[in-house]
Formats: C-alpha cells, structure tokens, sequence
C-alpha cells in the first residue's frame, strides 16, 4: 500500500507519497524516478517520504511550501519524532539513495553524503498536517510496471530524438555538398570569363598591329 498525498495548490501540481511499511519502502527505492525527492527524520525512525519534482526540475527547484509540506509529513508519521520539537529532517535525490546487500528490508543509505540537507522542523503544524491528510489517496500501484513504462517512453523518446538528429545531419550534408557545387561552378565561370577576355584583348591587339603596319 502507498499513501498519495497533494501538496498545497498555490505550490504547483505536486503529489508527495509514502509506503505503508518498510517492504512498500524497499519498493519504492528500487523503483524510484529520477525526479523523487527523498525524506526522513534524521536519527529517528520515521516513514519513508518523497515528494516527486516535474520532468527537469531538481531538488533546488523545491519551493518552501512543498518543502514545509514534506517536512510536516515525515516528522507527523515518525513515531518519536512527532512527539518533540526542534528535529532534523533529511532530504535528497532519489538517485542518491545507495542500497547494498547487507542492509535491513527499508534500509537505505547515501551515495554521496554532500548531496544530503537537513531542515531544522520546529514544531508540528496541525493544519498543514490536516490539510495533507484530507488529500490522502491509499492505492496498491504496480511499481516495477509504472517505472518500466517510463522507461520505455524514454527509450522510444531518445530513438525519436536521434532519429531526428541523423537527418538533421544528412540534410546540412547535403547543403554543403550543394554549397560547394555552387561554388565551384561560380569558380569555372570566372575562369572561362578571364580567359574569354583574354582572348578579345590578344585579338584587338592584333588589329591594332595590323593597322600600324597598314600604315
């Protein structure tokens, strides 16, 4: 089971989800998007969040609301974080995430350790909380078959790209071809020209000798 959440609408269009335990959380790390963000209470058990960006944005592309949003999310499903004031929350890319075979079902750690923030979360906010809660969806998705459509619209998009690519290459071909042809061409006529006038200036001359013999 996931939870599906809508961030606040003056944000953007902005879904922000959650496993329902630590299997739907290993799954929602193998098969996560590029454009999920990660969050977790920091030193505290806590639900997995992620919070998934538009195509192209990145983690700087958060807002405050939709960070407030996630935030006040994970510390109100974290069983001891939500009971104290003053916690650390955790965010990254869903790429950062780093799963080895040793770790626990759930468990995750990080690639690169600077590519983590932490959000110092003062207090509770019932009314972002509530305002999420009246939003929640529960669905049980297929994740491995979301991730391998996209996948493949990905696949079919990058062959159209190139696709387009190669005859964009072939057409500017075939205009330098045409552009050197023309060019060429240009070069033989001046030449035959030079020597046309070439030609009529020898000619005139020997008239002009004819006539100084003449006389």
């Amino acid at each position: 089971m996931v939870f599906y959440f809508k961030a606040r609408p003056e944000a953007g269009d902005y879904t922000i989800f959650m496993g329902l335990d630590k299997y739907e959380n290993e799954e929602l790390i193998k098969y996560g998007f590029p454009e999920d963000i990660w969050f977790h209470v920091d030193k505290m058990s806590s639900a997995h969040v992620y919070v998934r960006l538009h195509k192209g944005q990145t983690i700087d592309d958060i807002s405050e609301g939709v960070l407030e949003d996630c935030v006040q999310l994970v510390k109100a499903n974290s069983i001891q974080g939500n009971k104290v004031n003053n916690i650390d929350v955790v965010y990254t890319p869903w790429a950062n995430l780093k799963k080895t075979a040793s770790m626990d079902v759930g468990q995750v750690g990080f690639h690169n350790s600077k590519m983590v923030r932490t959000v110092r979360v003062e207090k509770r906010l019932n009314e972002v909380v509530n305002r999420l809660n009246k939003t929640k969806v529960e669905r049980k998705p297929d994740l491995k078959a979301e991730r391998e459509a996209v996948n493949a619209a990905e696949r079919a998009e990058r062959k159209l790209l190139l696709r387009d690519k190669k005859r964009r290459e072939e057409m500017e071909r075939l205009e330098k071809e045409r552009q050197t042809e023309i060019r060429s061409y240009k070069g033989l006529m001046v030449a035959e020209k030079m020597t046309s006038n070439k030609q009529v200036a020898s000619e005139n001359k020997s008239l002009q000798e004819l006539e100084d013999d003449f006389m």
